[in-house]
C-alpha cells in the first residue's frame, strides 16, 4: 500500500509566542511536529505493518523543518519528502499549500493519505480536504478508528461528541482526530535509522510550478496579542452590599447595564 502523510512544522505547545513589529518571532523557538499530525504518522505505520507497502512524510517550508521530518522517520516512517517553498513563496495559505501537494501527489498513484485534523497554529483543517478535492479521491475528516478490508474502508469519526460510522473506498484521504492512536515516541534504533533513510528535497520548478501558480489568496493584515486580563475583583460584606456593589460595577466599569 502507497501511503502519504501531510505533515506541518509548528510551534511547541509550550512555547511563549512574541510578537515584534507585527510577526511572530521564531529566533530561539521550538517547533515540533503539529500534535494531530502524530496521530496521522502512529496511523499511517500501523497500516503499513497490517497492510504492507510504504509510508512518505511530506512537508513544505525551509530546511528548517527537515528535523521534524527526521522525527517521522525516527518514528517509522520509510521516506521523507520537503518541498521547499522558503525561497520563492513569501505566504502560503491553504490554497497555496493543497495545491502543491497535489501537484506532487497526481502521479504518486498514493492509496491512502492522512493528515491531522486541524494545525494547532491556524487551525483552519482546510488542507486535507483541499488536497483530496484536487485529487479527485474520497475523503474523510476527524477519524478516530480505520479499518481496511482490501478497497474497502470502514470509518468511525467524532461528530460533536457522538460518533458516526462510515463505509468509503480507496484511494483515500483522512484527516486523525485525537483518539485515533496513542503515537509513538522515537526510539533510539529508530533515531538513528532515520538518519539514513531517504529524504527528497523538491522545489516549485520540479513540479513546473511558479510563484503565480500558488499565490496565497489571504493576506495578513496585522497579528497582535490578546489584551491581558485585568485582575478579578472580591466583593465582600454583607450579601446586600455586595449585589448592590456588583451593579455598581456592572453599570460604570463593565458597562453592560
Amino acid at each position: 500500500m502507497n501511503i502519504f502523510v501531510l505533515v506541518k512544522r509548528t510551534f511547541d505547545t509550550e512555547e511563549k509566542i512574541v510578537v515584534n513589529g507585527g510577526k511572530i518571532q521564531e529566533d530561539g523557538a521550538e517547533f515540533i511536529i503539529n500534535p494531530y499530525d502524530e496521530y496521522a504518522i502512529e496511523e499511517a505505520i500501523q497500516v503499513r505493518d497490517a497492510q504492507g507497502g510504504e509510508v512518505t512524510v511530506l512537508t513544505l517550508g525551509g530546511e528548517d523543518a527537515e528535523k521534524q521530518l527526521r522525527t517521522a522517520l525516527a518514528m517509522g516512517a520509510d521516506k521523507a519528502v520537503l518541498i521547499n517553498t522558503e525561497d520563492d513563496l513569501e505566504e502560503v495559505d491553504q490554497f497555496t499549500a493543497a495545491q502543491i501537494i497535489s501537484e506532487y501527489l497526481k502521479d504518486k498513484e498514493a492509496d491512502l493519505i492522512l493528515a491531522g485534523n486541524v494545525a494547532i497554529d491556524g487551525g483552519s483543517g482546510q488542507v486535507g480536504p483541499r488536497v483530496a478535492e484536487l485529487l479527485g479521491i474520497n475523503y474523510v475528516t476527524t477519524i478516530t478508528n480505520l479499518e481496511i478490508n482490501g478497497s474497502t474502508v470502514t470509518i468511525k469519526r467524532d461528530v460533536e461528541g457522538d460518533t458516526e460510522i462510515l463505509e468509503t473506498s480507496l484511494p483515500l484521504l483522512v484527516t486523525a482526530q485525537q483518539g485515533l492512536n496513542e503515537p509513538r515516541y522515537p526510539s533510539l534504533p529508530g533515531i538513528m535509522k532515520a538518519k539514513k533513510k531517504p529524504l527528497e528535497e523538491v522545489e516549485l520548478d520540479d513540479l513546473d510550478m511558479d510563484e503565480d501558480d500558488v499565490e496565497a489568496k489571504t493576506e495578513t493584515i496585522e497579528i497582535y496579542l490578546p489584551p491581558k486580563k485585568e485582575a478579578g475583583k472580591v466583593l465582600e460584606g454583607d450579601l446586600a452590599d455586595q449585589v448592590k456593589e456588583l451593579v455598581h460595577l456592572l453599570h460604570s466599569e463593565a458597562k453592560v447595564i
